[in-house]
């Protein structure tokens, strides 16, 4: 493993159906950048805990070539891989929840189950780049919690993007239940929403010289624009950008849950804007949306029940894509 610089970790936060998946998957396919998911529920999905225990290449996670090795590699000698998820989720619990995100801020790894948290992660990303031989690792975890401790880890230099959408977007698609993924009230999903918000804000705030906040609306207006800003703000050469006129071609990757779409590859065409809100939310839920993200909502750059301010891009879908072969179902 190189250990001669830090290894660079993308770290995207905000509230889940932000379209944190595709640009993961995006930027996936460029040379020496690894999207690993939601890594934070490695350990939970690998002993069937989780909502969902398939990598993103279609095996199970101990069957993948992967990620049974990194299991391995990271696990203490002596522990069964269900003691070791046991311990691992008991910390994750006690210490990195999104509740958690200003204490982390404020104190870092204070006491000793973080501190034990904060050595595994560590082990887990550097066992990550030396497997794939990663320069970037695109973590797509977005529990703030985790996002506020990288700082604290050793041989990492993380950045940050802070990645919002319209909360009734948001609502609109936690609506139905979609494989893994379980329905939500609109109501739920805002508080959800504020809640994220508020924490991964106060993480760029506290790191502004290495963080982004990106609307997902912004992205689907003009995605090679973005991910060219994406390369850059982590020291990429945005020559790797793969989106060649609002299309990429996507390969199966290695993600740890996400979005079921993330098993689609092949040519995939970003769409460019999103009204089934407008028409597909009810009123009831619309106006509990609106009432609950309100003063973000405004922060944000979203209007209520209108369109985006004068010059901004027009909305998007999460997750943004329209896929022109198939996927694994």
């Amino acid at each position: 493993m190189d250990t001669s610089s830090p290894l660079t970790i993308l770290c995207i936060t905000g509230w889940c159906r932000n379209g944190s998946t595709i640009i993961g998957n995006v930027l996936n396919e460029i040379p020496g950048f690894f999207h690993v998911g939601e890594l934070h529920f490695l350990w939970r999905n690998s002993v069937g805990k989780g909502a969902n225990n398939l990598c993103g290449c279609g095996e199970t996670l101990t069957r993948c070539p992967v990620w049974s090795e990194i299991l391995e590699t990271v696990r203490p000698a002596g522990m069964t891989a269900h003691e070791h998820a046991a311990a691992v989720i008991r910390r994750q619990l006690s210490c990195v929840r999104t509740r958690h995100t200003w204490r982390v801020l404020g104190r870092g790894p204070y006491r000793d189950d973080i501190r034990e948290h904060a050595a595994l992660m560590t082990r887990t990303y550097h066992a990550i780049a030396e497997r794939t031989g990663a320069r970037v690792i695109v973590d797509t975890t977005k529990i703030p919690g985790e996002a506020a401790l990288l700082p604290h880890l050793d041989g990492v230099r993380p950045y940050y993007v802070h990645l919002v959408r319209d909360p009734r977007a948001v609502a609109h698609s936690w609506r139905r239940p979609k494989e893994y993924v379980y329905a939500m009230s609109a109501a739920k999903s805002t508080a959800y929403w504020d809640g994220f918000n508020l924490a991964s804000r106060a993480i760029t705030r506290r790191h502004p010289e290495r963080s982004l906040l990106l609307r997902y609306e912004d992205f689907a207006a003009d995605p090679a624009g973005t991910i060219d800003t994406l390369l850059r703000l982590c020291g990429a050469d945005p020559a790797g950008n793969p989106v060649r006129d609002r299309a990429v071609e996507l390969r199966p990757n290695h993600t740890v849950t996400g979005n079921p779409d993330r098993f689609r590859t092949g040519v995939t065409v970003i769409r460019d804007r999103d009204d089934a809100w407008r028409t597909g939310l009810p009123a009831t839920a619309r106006l509990a949306a609106t009432a609950l993200s309100w003063p973000l909502l405004r922060h944000y750059g979203y209007r209520h029940g209108g369109p985006l301010p004068t010059g901004a891009p027009r909305g998007a879908p999460a997750p943004g894509l329209k896929n022109t072969a198939k996927g694994r179902h």
